[in-house]
């Protein structure tokens, strides 16, 4: 199996990002303060690192088009749209998180980190789903770049 090496890279990402959040939730709950703020941390920067990639990939080199058979191209683009929304919703709620927890504004903090982080666990689950959807179930289809697309190339 001749796996793309972006993609895999920038999904490897999103994995370490949702594990680094649960030690994060598991840490808060023992009382571990500062450790539960460095490995939020690094979850945020690990997401950001696959934001990087992925927004770089899309804009240099482009999406893939799902590859699978037609029957059930429709399931798979709803999958997807799903996700694209539960990552944005995530990733924003994460920010908040990041943001509140740094200004040590705890009430806003706690009430939206359990949430945040759940979203990020689904996130994170229907990301590789996509993922296998697109490179290891399937052949991933026409990878098309928004600057040919824009260009006419």
């Amino acid at each position: 199996m001749n796996l793309p090496i972006l993609p895999t890279i920038s999904t490897s990402f999103i994995v370490i990002s949702a594990i680094l959040v649960a030690i994060g939730w598991t840490l808060i709950a023992r009382g571990k303060v500062e450790q539960h703020k460095k490995v939020m941390l690094a979850a945020g920067a690990a997401a950001l690192t696959f934001f990087i990639i992925y927004a770089t990939r899309t804009v240099f080199i482009g999406n893939t088009a799902f590859g699978g058979p037609d029957d059930i191209k429709k399931y798979y683009t709803i999958f997807l749209i799903f996700h694209i929304n539960l990552a944005t919703i995530g990733g924003v709620m994460g920010l908040i998180c990041i943001i509140t927890g740094l200004k040590d504004k705890l009430k806003i903090h706690r009430r939206l980190g359990p949430i945040a982080s759940v979203v990020w666990f689904f996130t994170a689950i229907t990301g590789v789903a996509v993922y296998l959807l697109l490179y290891v179930f399937y052949h991933g289809g026409e990878t098309t770049s928004v600057i040919k697309a824009i260009i006419g190339g």
